[in-house]
């Protein structure tokens, strides 16, 4: 699963995995035959969490663009806080993700940066300046 890679380095932490399927998981999300893995990630500050998913069956498909833009409406993006931006995003590229546009820098409080994971969610991150 990319995105557990990608989110491993922006320092989430691996709190469980487990495949779920059924039918009450099939009810709940209106598709038949449904076979799911999930992955329970909880943020590096230990106060939140995210869960990513990757559905055997039915096939995952792909609606609209797939490469969306940072003003598309819907959650297209998160937004995370990081020290050292620069190293965040090298360790990023490495594992297949793409920065977005530049790096800049926000007046004197913060340098900013956009990249999209390997599966094409667009990540925001922001290091406050001292």
């Amino acid at each position: 699963m990319k995105p557990l890679k990608f989110f491993l380095q922006l320092g989430f932490e691996l709190e469980g995995k487990t495949t779920v399927e059924g039918t009450s998981l099939d009810r709940l999300i209106a598709l038949q035959n449904v076979r799911d893995t999930l992955v329970f990630m909880r943020t590096p500050d230990g106060q939140g969490r995210i869960e990513l998913d990757k559905f055997h069956t039915p096939d995952a498909i792909r609606a609209g663009i797939e490469e969306t833009t940072v003003n598309e409406l819907g959650i297209r993006r998160i937004m995370f806080a990081v020290d050292n931006i620069d190293g965040v995003i090298a360790r990023l590229l490495a594992h297949g993700a793409e920065l977005v546009g530049e790096v800049v820098q926000y007046r004197d409080t913060n340098r900013l940066a956009y990249i999209r994971d390997p599966e094409g969610i667009i990540v925001g991150l922001s290091e406050q300046l001292k």
